[in-house]
């Protein structure tokens, strides 16, 4: 069973992309809604809905923000489910719904 978060693949070309080398954290503007399969993301500034497909994802993404960059936090996931994963976060900053950390300040 695959992944992914919903977002047009228009909208990750128009976006700056995606570095797994920075750190991310759950965007201030984004409220998760636990559901069975997952979560639903919703952006309060852009009306957006992404949903997040597993429980797993919804656990890594809410913990991002305490890994100095992506790559660390994907470090805990099984080898065979990083690339999807990775996708999926990929798909979440084009949405704006994971924003990077601000440079030189805390973890939060």
């Amino acid at each position: 069973m695959e992944c992914a978060a919903s977002t047009s693949i228009r909208a990750i070309a128009l976006t700056a992309p995606f570095e797994p080398g920075l750190g991310y954290r759950l965007n201030p503007d984004v409220a998760l809604r636990p559901e069975p399969f997952g979560a639903l993301a919703y952006h309060f500034g852009t009306r957006r809905l992404s949903f997040l497909k597993a429980p797993d994802l919804v656990e890594l993404v809410c913990g991002l923000s305490a890994h100095r960059c992506v790559s660390d936090a994907l470090a805990a996931v099984p080898d065979r489910r990083r690339g999807v994963y990775l996708r999926a976060l990929a798909a979440l900053a084009a949405a704006d719904m994971i924003v990077p950390q601000q440079e030189g300040g805390e973890l939060t």
